[in-house]
């Protein structure tokens, strides 16, 4: 089947917006056009491809089956398109730029190390990363603004038709401050519930592994709860309070090696989920992405053996 000539950049700019913002109405206000334009737009391009790409309800405007399809090919396009049009501006070529998504267990230790190294092989690279829980990241990814996504991954459908390549395992851990009561309490084990606790957010794939962590060892959660992604503010709460944190080894282990947070001695570790990167195989990847994933594999195997940054 050829492609319809009369489908334009517009089309796909368009429908890609809609398909990130889930609302013609934000839609319309990124791309600074009126939402009746921005409708008939988006209906020209439904009856060149002859299907439905996307629901619409007061609620938003969700994707169909079609709509989805579409979208791993849309996205994809319009970013090679943007990077082909750059790259022939005489006078004009911007230093290479790397897109990152990164999720919180790794923004502390892992990407710092990664920037480190890149910086040092390419000095005209630029990274740029953006943090957030890792459905927003992956959509990102899907539709062409990121370039990959690293971290602890999800089981989510968000992932599926994406790659995933495991680097390592990382373990959870319970810490507090330094001088915490619980450090001199020979029953600390039955006591955790009387503190107050720091957890990832709910619905997160890290939370998950929170929780199981508690149910495997038959800790009672606190009802006093701090349930938080950002790794500044649980290490900032726990070092002035009581709390207990329940944290991604690699986000303490500079902390612990410090002394400034303590791990509790209760013999409870949950053992581990897979810290990795995530890239679209629909996606050409840049030669700034390349070098991205060069160095992430690099400092994944001096992890996995021991050979921690």
């Amino acid at each position: 089947m050829n492609i319809d000539t009369r489908i334009k950049f517009r089309h796909l700019v368009c429908f890609l917006e809609v398909a990130r913002q889930g609302s013609l109405a934000r839609a319309s206000e990124k791309l600074a056009i009126s939402q009746p334009a921005l409708s008939k737009t988006l209906k020209e391009l439904e009856t060149l491809l002859t299907a439905t790409l996307f629901v619409r309800s007061k609620s938003g405007a969700a994707l169909t089956e079609a709509g989805v399809a579409f979208l791993r090919y849309a996205g994809p396009s319009v970013q090679a398109l943007r990077e082909g049009v750059n790259s022939l501006r005489s006078g004009e070529h911007e230093p290479f730029t790397a897109r990152l998504g990164v999720l919180s267990t790794v923004e502390s230790l892992l990407v710092p190390e990664v920037v480190c190294r890149l910086h040092a092989r390419h000095p005209a690279l630029v990274v740029s990363v953006v943090t957030g829980p890792s459905a927003y990241l992956l959509s990102q990814l899907r539709v062409g603004e990121l370039d990959l996504v690293v971290g602890r991954m999800t089981d989510s459908p968000q992932i599926l038709g994406l790659m995933f390549e495991h680097l390592y395992s990382e373990s959870m851990t319970l810490v507090v401050r330094n001088g915490h009561p619980l450090l001199a309490d020979p029953h600390a084990h039955e006591h955790i519930e009387n503190y107050p606790l720091v957890l990832p957010l709910a619905g997160t794939t890290i939370r998950k592994f929170a929780d199981s962590l508690f149910v495997q060892h038959s800790i009672s959660p606190p009802r006093q709860r701090l349930e938080t992604l950002s790794l500044i503010l649980s290490r900032r709460y726990v070092q002035c309070s009581q709390a207990i944190w329940v944290a991604p080894f690699d986000a303490v282990r500079q902390d612990l090696s410090r002394g400034d947070l303590v791990e509790l001695e209760l013999g409870i570790r949950e053992p581990g989920g897979s810290v990795g990167l995530c890239s679209n195989p629909a996606l050409t990847m840049s030669m700034a992405a390349q070098w991205c994933v060069e160095v992430l594999r690099e400092v994944g195997e001096e992890y996995r053996e021991g050979c921690y940054p």
